[in-house]
């Protein structure tokens, strides 16, 4: 890819250490839902576009941790949803949770960040700024987080977040501003993300919704595609060769199912094939090549989305890959070239025009839209990564000398744990109202519901394993054939990365 995204992963290398008619008064429901006319009662009958696009490096608590808050603002019935335990409940609120702090008698520059009995704990709290410095999700780092003492052991403490992201901040070079790691437990709330919220609450989430690998976006984009990386933990290097695995679109193709990629264009605004290939993570596959040589009509910029969408003309399966090069996909700031950035408001904007687009346009009545996250991007999440179906047999390849779980191994060492949780939204017209899901699934399960839905077979054994997400919909009697009025996404909100919060 062209935009810098820095892993942070050489830095730690040597670390040791409830009711329907109540939903109607709901805010934004405030058009009445008709019966659809569809042209059956079931996935393979009433849905014939499924779109889906994942943003970059947020986690679930990080961005829908305040969920059950937005919900008694607005008059939302209140569930069960797994948010950070501060928010209002059924029955109490619970204490923000924490992570160690870094010792303040080890100061920067000088010292790494310290952990003993003087650290003083770092709470969950808001962010004001809706810019951030970048918080390593890579495979050290995501094992750090797992257990601070133990990376490679299958205990999830939960309680490294806080000294990865110190840890970083102090070794990057120029250093980042948050030295003592604060950034790794702020939270965004219904205010900052109005959108996502009202989107979430009025169609369906989960609160058990992982990305497939703990480690960074590249090999959790593989999964995305392929439901599986061939043992990648890192990106491809220079002399790596490409992923042999068939992607879902290899699968389409040979059904005679129609797709495609949309890319949005880089600085520099070429729109040919060519160049929004090098910036589709389908170039790490072989059947990238494929897809260059033979169908480049099938990868095409983000404003034909736009354009498809309004006039009736989108293919059974879309991809959009995340804004990354103009720096609205929401990825935290690391090495971009001009910073600050990325505001996660610009960012939400960006993606509300492609709902809208959909929402708004002909084929509304038999879509799906999938909106969700590569990974957690290093930021605090109170529910640990979860056991998982090896897609393959393949263990990790690519790991670096001095690499957790090169000198200990443990159950979290190979591809059979998911990574953490990530934000999910599920926009349709048959998605279930104020839905939330807690069955455990992965990006894969994505796959699956295309596989279920087009009859084609799954790709490994961890899409296999994966629910084929029905329990989202109701194709009987389709809640939303008339969408909802979502509000404009703030976009006011301050950007800036030399203080916190």
């Amino acid at each position: 890819m062209t935009k810098s995204r820095f892993s942070g992963s050489m830095l730690l290398s040597a670390i040791t250490i409830p009711l329907i008619c109540v939903l109607i008064g709901c805010q934004g429901l405030t058009k009445t839902a008709t019966t659809a006319t569809t042209t059956g009662n079931s996935l393979q009958t009433s849905v014939n576009h499924i779109i889906f696009i994942a943003q970059e490096n947020r986690s679930f608590d990080h961005y829908f941790g305040a969920m059950r808050q937005y919900w008694a603002n607005y008059g939302y019935p209140d569930q069960v949803f797994d948010g950070l335990p501060q928010f209002p409940t059924n029955a109490a609120s619970g204490t923000p949770p924490a992570n160690p702090g870094c010792d303040p008698a080890f100061a920067f520059p000088g010292s790494d960040c310290t952990m003993d009995s003087q650290s003083p704990p770092v709470q969950s709290y808001h962010l004001s700024t809706q810019c951030v410095e970048n918080p390593s999700p890579s495979w050290n780092e995501s094992h750090v987080d797992f257990n601070l003492s133990n990376p490679s052991s299958g205990t999830a403490t939960l309680d490294g977040f806080v000294f990865t992201a110190a840890h970083d901040a102090r070794n990057i070079q120029p250093p980042f501003h948050d030295v003592t790691g604060q950034r790794a437990m702020g939270y965004y709330d219904g205010g900052d993300l109005n959108y996502y919220y009202f989107m979430a609450s009025n169609f369906a989430t989960s609160d058990r919704w992982f990305s497939p690998v703990m480690s960074r976006t590249t090999p959790n984009r593989m999964y995305l595609m392929a439901a599986t990386s061939q043992g990648h933990a890192y990106p491809l290097g220079p002399t790596s060769t490409l992923v042999t695995a068939p992607v879902i679109f290899q699968e389409l193709q040979q059904a005679g199912i129609s797709w495609k990629i949309y890319v949005h264009p880089g600085p520099d605004g070429c729109t040919t094939a060519q160049c929004l290939f090098q910036l589709s993570y389908i170039q790490n596959f072989t059947y990238g090549q494929t897809v260059l040589s033979q169908f480049p009509q099938n990868i095409v910029p983000d404003t034909q989305f736009i354009s498809d969408a309004k006039s009736g003309t989108l293919p059974q399966v879309s991809l959009i890959e995340p804004a990354s090069p103009v720096g609205l996909d929401e990825h935290p700031s690391d090495l971009d070239a001009n910073p600050p950035c990325c505001s996660v408001q610009a960012g939400a904007n960006y993606v509300s025009t492609l709902v809208g687009a959909l929402m708004n346009g002909p084929s509304w009545k038999d879509s799906i839209f999938i909106l969700t996250f590569d990974e957690f991007g290093g930021f605090y999440d109170h529910v640990s990564p979860q056991p998982a179906v090896s897609p393959d047999g393949i263990p990790p390849s690519d790991l670096q000398p001095g690499d957790v779980c090169t000198t200990a191994s443990g159950p979290t060492c190979d591809f059979v744990y998911t990574g953490y949780r990530v934000p999910l939204i599920v926009i349709s017209p048959f998605t279930k109202k104020n839905y939330v899901s807690h069955t455990t699934a992965d990006l894969t399960a994505i796959l699956k519901l295309i596989e279920t839905r087009f009859n084609v077979p799954a790709l490994t054994k961890r899409d296999a394993a994966q629910m084929d997400m029905s329990e989202f919909f109701d194709f009987v009697n389709p809640p939303w054939a008339t969408p909802p009025s979502p509000p404009a996404q703030n976009v006011s909100g301050p950007c800036y990365l030399d203080h916190l919060p």
